[in-house]
């Protein structure tokens, strides 16, 4: 017998909205990061697509330089041309006495994403980035293309040109020119520090021409206190569990101390280690416990005084750089934080809290990142250290929520072709 079937009910006016049954092609539901593999560049991509709620349905993309013997000399170079010429002469000097020089001695493949929580990601391809979007586009919605980094520019403009109406694509840090090749540019103020009028005064009447930006942001352009990252409040209350038996036993307050390195916008020697180190000592009493860490930069000769100093002290830890890392773990529990003032990713990160942010070396920058700084501290959200603080004594601002705000706007330019973030 065959089955009966029943005619359609009449709508009733009730029926399931298309947003919730995944027929709506004008849902951004999807997106895409393109990186250069330095944690900053990862972190402001993945901290922009956690605050719009799409980290779950993210494909990293990394674009990677090759690297090794005369490569290092190479980055100045547009990728593309760096990656043809490397090519050529891999081909030129294949089984030669000159390979090592070519290649050097460090292997060319695209490093994980261990800093995001990633064991592996892809070599950006735009073709396929460009034939997924369109392909899938009344399935599943427009591609919400995020990319940070110098050397991302022209494949995530190259994917706009290609798929304009298939994507919205969001260019994190100043591109310097053209910035109608992007949806979205997001950049921190201090990028435009050179059309201000101390910037001017800083940059000889000849040269002025050549210093980009050479306008005042656009209508496409939005405007960070500093940089982008993923240590949202989900991210540290999950830390904040992690790392509880580890940080909450520990001594109040906790100091947590986060040392870069030098900049060519911020450059320092030992001579920061030094005065660090009596600034720390000057404090310690009113400290329970002090957590030291360093980073990627961080050079070991600065490195080598502060472990000297302070690696026997029971009140001090040092992270000697072994995973896990417990830099969120640190954010989560600190009670004030010390920063290098060569980092803006730290800093950022630090002044999310909400918690005492103390800056050492900020004599030591010039140009934008002293605009960085100066604004940092217009907003009160950090002070000088100079070793004279009693760590006890909390203050607290306004945290910066710089994705956030971000995510915000992108929402409305996105909602102004007709398109929303699911």
């Amino acid at each position: 017998m065959k089955p009966i079937r029943l005619p359609e009910p009449p709508g009733t006016g009730m029926e399931t909205p298309e947003i919730f049954t995944g027929g709506a092609a004008n849902v951004v539901r999807r997106a895409v990061a393109i990186a250069t593999g330095s944690p900053s560049a990862d972190s402001q991509c993945l901290g922009l697509v956690r605050a719009l709620g799409l980290a779950d349905n993210l494909t990293l993309y990394r674009v990677t330089r090759p690297s090794g013997g005369i490569n290092e000399w190479l980055h100045f170079l547009p990728i593309s041309m760096h990656k043809l010429i490397d090519q050529l002469l891999r081909q030129l000097f294949r089984n030669t006495r000159f390979a090592l020089v070519v290649q050097g001695r460090k292997p060319y493949r695209v490093p994980n994403g261990g800093y995001v929580g990633l064991s592996s990601v892809l070599e950006v391809d735009t073709k396929r980035i460009v034939a997924t979007a369109r392909d899938t586009f009344d399935k599943e919605g427009p591609t919400l293309v995020v990319a940070c980094g110098w050397d991302t520019i022209s494949y995530s403009s190259s994917i706009r040109h290609l798929a304009s109406d298939n994507v919205f694509v969001i260019q994190i840090q100043h591109p310097r020119s053209r910035l109608d090749r992007f949806d979205l540019v997001v950049t921190p103020r201090h990028d435009y520090y050179a059309l201000t009028a101390n910037g001017q005064q800083e940059v000889p009447r000849l040269f002025r021409r050549w210093i980009t930006p050479q306008e005042p942001p656009g209508r496409n352009v939005v405007l960070t206190v500093g940089a982008l990252h993923q240590a949202d409040s989900a991210a540290l209350r999950l830390a904040a569990i992690a790392w509880h038996d580890e940080l909450a036993p520990l001594p109040k307050p906790l100091l947590i101390v986060n040392i870069g390195g030098p900049t060519s916008n911020c450059k320092y020697g030992v001579d920061l280690a030094r005065q660090l180190i009596t600034s720390l000592d000057n404090v310690l009493d009113s400290c329970g416990s002090v957590r030291i860490s360093f980073s990627r930069r961080t050079p070991k000769k600065i490195s080598d005084i502060i472990f000297k100093e302070f690696a026997e002290h029971p009140k001090v830890y040092i992270w000697d750089g072994e995973e896990p890392n417990p830099h969120l773990g640190h954010l989560a529990w600190a009670d004030a934080f010390v920063v290098t003032a060569d980092s803006i990713s730290m800093l950022s990160e630090a002044c999310s809290t909400g918690k005492p942010v103390y800056v050492i070396g900020t004599e030591h920058c010039k140009w934008k990142f002293s605009a960085f700084h100066k604004n940092l501290r217009e907003k009160g959200v950090v002070r000088p250290f100079t070793g004279l603080e009693d760590i006890s004594n909390s203050w607290s601002y306004p945290p910066l929520n710089d994705a956030i705000e971000v995510a915000t706007r992108v929402r409305e330019v996105i909602a102004e072709r007709g398109w929303t973030v699911g």
